[in-house]
This record gives C-alpha cells, sequence and structure tokens, in this order.
C-alpha cells in the first residue's frame, strides 16, 4: 500500500514562516501529479497549492498565491510547501495528495492522501 507521510507543522506565530515535507514510499512518485490541501475545524477540506509530475505547471488557491510555494524532488520522492507571512486563518490540518491521472483543485481526483500534518497561526 502506498503511504504518503507529512511532517513539518507546528506552532508559530503570525507572520512567520513554517516548510512542510511529504514523503511516500512509492517508487513511481515521479508519476503522480501532488497537491497540498487543508482542512479547518468545522470547515471543507480546501485546495491550496498543486504541482505537476516534473513540475512544469503550479497553482495556487488566491488565498495563499505569493505566499506559499509548493516544490518537489522526485529523486528524493518528496513534495514540499513553504509557507511565509502566516496567517491566523492559514490554521488548518495540512494534508498532501497524489494524483495519478492529472492536476487540479478538486479533492475527489487524487488517489491518495496523507494523515496530516497540524499547523497553528497565534495572533
Amino acid at each position: 500500500q502506498v503511504l504518503l507521510v507529512e511532517s513539518g507543522g507546528g506552532l508559530v506565530q503570525a507572520g512567520g514562516s513554517l516548510t512542510l515535507s511529504c514523503t511516500t514510499s512509492t517508487d513511481i512518485f515521479h508519476t503522480y501529479a501532488m497537491g497540498w490541501f487543508r482542512q479547518a475545524p468545522g470547515k471543507e477540506r480546501e485546495f491550496v497549492a498543486g504541482i505537476s509530475r516534473s513540475s512544469g505547471h503550479i497553482f495556487y488557491s488566491d488565498s495563499v498565491k505569493a505566499r506559499f510555494t509548493i516544490s518537489r524532488d522526485n529523486a528524493k520522492k518528496l513534495v514540499y510547501l513553504q509557507m511565509n507571512t502566516l496567517k491566523p486563518e492559514d490554521t488548518a490540518l495540512y494534508f498532501c495528495a497524489a494524483d495519478r491521472f492529472g492536476l487540479g483543485d478538486n479533492s475527489s481526483k487524487y488517489d491518495l492522501w496523507g494523515q496530516g500534518t497540524q499547523v497553528t497561526v497565534s495572533s
């Protein structure tokens, strides 16, 4: 079974930075488009950022654009989410996800999910 494991979450003050990482057990990581999603208490899961297999296509939700950066290292089977200028409204459980067949912002299209890493931004 393919696993995705996130790390790097924590508690940070508003204006601070965190970098999330997601690693996988699969040897075909390079064939998956990857995405980051988040879910705050009482809210639906929302798309944050996505990156294509070769990093040629990257896009972000409007709420994080210019503050967050997604990247990947296929040799190391890692995907990252660099988060700068964090705001209290960024507080959520962050998930990485893998899509075998495309790249998009629809969570239902993603095949594999990690367990999430908590990000808490204090004001």
